[in-house]
């Protein structure tokens, strides 16, 4: 075996098996449950506290691996930057691993991914070729997987890319414990294969988590079955406070809204450094940036086709667009920086094509805006100007595990338009802490809902503040790793 490694916030420590395919392990550095006092009183502090001695008593000697199939670009790499670096500091051996595959390995896993969202994908099997392709890439991995995790470990299988190894880690002796962070409330033709194609994988789990009971599979017996919902971390580079100056300077820099960009601008790292923006945004613009007095209205995401970039595009023009001057800045990262992602640039290609379709006057105010990847603090600092800045902020998914960009968003204090689907339901109170639509093609509903933000200044200071009280109780790491602590003595017990 052979590793190497590099430095930095976030930094990938390489595992190399001679003759297998490599693992790439994230190391992240601990960060003290503690930090979080001055956000979540002394109160909820003492309880992760308990809740940690717990965990480190029946975990004594043990160490806790997660699994998944990218370190950057995507909802599940941000969360466990947060769970591993909170872990490690409130005294566990926590640990993130990350497996490799090829492009028809992640063609896959993407259809599977899909389908367990009930829509058909790239209308491709998942028959008995994609079995062997999918079992194959992922036996790849076994070795350097038993030459780290010991028996008694526990291990976090996230998704169904790595799924394929829940067996073999049970089989030596892990406690397995499958993470599914997508999925529907009503299943259908789609999902139902997904979960057939799965289940010789996941069955062989000790315990399986979702972000909502009605996600998993009728098959799956009830004590098996764990509801946890995400968290952010206040303190990271993508949700730290920025002033006015900050966002603007920033945003700038990059390219985004109109502005005397400057030589340098510099931001903190998790880790307390001090990083430089020396990277700009890929922006599809007719003229100059929008100005940074006019409202703007952003959508943050993947370039996945169950975000709906091209639907928002839709609504935006034909239900908003000249309202209060405002502008539509559609964002996603880097295509060729999400490596489990196969369809992000198909997905990219197809909002630039809808965009060429519309009128002059209103694709000067549609923007496609492609983020940098290759430092993940860069672009964290660059979504994070964006949420703040933004008027409103939009999450119209066809379908959505969990929000985290709505999180997000909510806890910068900023007024939401989502979709009423996946565990948006339970971030957002309608009315509340943001407006939902209860059908996501709906256009109308969903640009009536902006227009009515923008047209509102009141109704969106008073969404934006509800919305961070709301994330600050229930979405913050602290609920999150209380959960995962009680799970992992109940999962150690009964193993």
């Amino acid at each position: 075996m052979h590793r190497g490694r590099t430095g930095g916030f976030g930094r990938a420590l390489l595992v190399v098996v001679t003759g297998r395919r490599a693992l790439d392990e994230v190391v992240v550095d601990a960060l003290a449950p503690q930090v979080l006092a001055p956000v979540i009183g002394e109160e909820r502090v003492a309880v992760i506290e308990t809740a940690a001695h717990a965990a480190r008593a029946a975990l004594h000697g043990r160490r806790i691996f997660n699994v998944n199939s990218t370190a950057s670009g995507g909802g599940v790499a941000e969360m466990l930057q947060t769970l591993v670096a909170y872990g490690r500091g409130a005294g566990l051996d926590v640990r993130w691993l990350v497996i490799q595959g090829d492009p028809a390995f992640f063609a896959i896993t993407k259809r599977i991914h899909n389908r367990l969202y009930g829509t058909a994908g790239d209308g491709g099997p998942l028959d008995s070729e994609e079995r062997v392709v999918y079992e194959r890439t992922l036996r790849e991995h076994e070795d350097a997987l038993r030459a780290l995790v010991k028996p008694g470990d526990v291990v976090l299988v996230h998704d169904p890319q790595p799924a394929g190894l829940i067996p073999a880690l049970s089989a030596a002796g892990a406690v397995v414990i499958w993470r599914c962070h997508v999925g529907i409330d009503v299943h259908n033709e789609w999902s139902e294969g997904a979960w057939r194609f799965l289940r010789a994988y996941v069955d062989a789990a000790h315990a399986c988590v979702f972000t909502r009971r009605m996600f998993a599979p009728s098959w799956m017996a009830d004590e098996r079955v764990h509801v946890i919902a995400p968290s952010i971390d206040p303190f990271s580079t993508k949700n730290r406070e920025l002033s006015p100056d900050e966002v603007h300077t920033i945003l700038s820099h990059a390219g985004i809204i109109a502005g005397t960009p400057t030589t340098t601008v510099t931001f903190s790292r998790r880790d307390g450094s001090t990083g430089t923006i020396t990277r700009h945004a890929d922006v599809l613009q007719t003229g100059p940036p929008p100005p940074p007095e006019l409202p703007l209205v952003v959508q943050v995401s993947r370039w996945d086709h169950m975000k709906d970039m091209v639907g928002v595009m839709e609504g935006f023009v034909r239900h908003v667009d000249g309202t209060a001057g405002a502008h539509l800045m559609l964002v996603g990262p880097s295509v060729t920086g999400v490596t489990d992602d196969p369809e992000g640039a198909a997905v990219l290609d197809e909002c630039i094509q809808r965009r060429h379709l519309l009128p002059h006057e209103a694709r000067a105010r549609v923007h496609l805006a492609c983020l940098p990847m290759h430092d993940p603090d860069e672009n964290a600092t660059i979504v994070n100007a964006l949420q703040r800045h933004a008027t409103v902020v939009v999450q119209k998914s066809l379908a959505e595990g969990f929000g985290l960009t709505v999180v997000e968003a909510m806890w910068k204090a900023r007024p939401v338009v989502a979709s009423r689907v996946g565990g948006i339901a339970d971030q957002i109170a309608d009315g509340e802490h943001g407006l939902l639509i209860d059908d996501p093609l709906d256009l109308a509903a969903f640009g009536g809902a902006v227009r009515s933000i923008l047209e509102s200044p009141t109704l969106a200071a008073r969404l934006g503040a509800a919305a961070r009280e709301r994330a600050r109780n229930e979405f913050l790491g602290d609920r999150h790793l209380e959960k995962w602590g009680e799970l992992f003595v109940r999962c150690v017990a009964d193993a």
